[in-house]
């Protein structure tokens, strides 16, 4: 069976934000001994995520 993709838009702020969250779980992560593989895998895929521009309108908007 086949595993369900979710997919996540944010903007660089976001994203930057993202990321630095992620760093602060890891070193909390080291600091307390625990494996940080999950979290190594989630910045890898933050940093290498493709970029693509997306069109939003606004409801019942110009």
């Amino acid at each position: 069976m086949r595993e369900k993709k979710n997919h996540l838009y944010v903007d660089s702020n976001e994203r930057s934000i993202l990321l630095h969250s992620l760093v602060e779980l890891k070193n909390q992560l080291i600091q307390q001994g625990r494996s940080t593989d999950c979290t190594d895998e989630l910045i890898f895929k933050v940093v290498h995520a493709s970029i693509k521009k997306i069109r939003v309108e606004l409801a019942g908007g110009k």
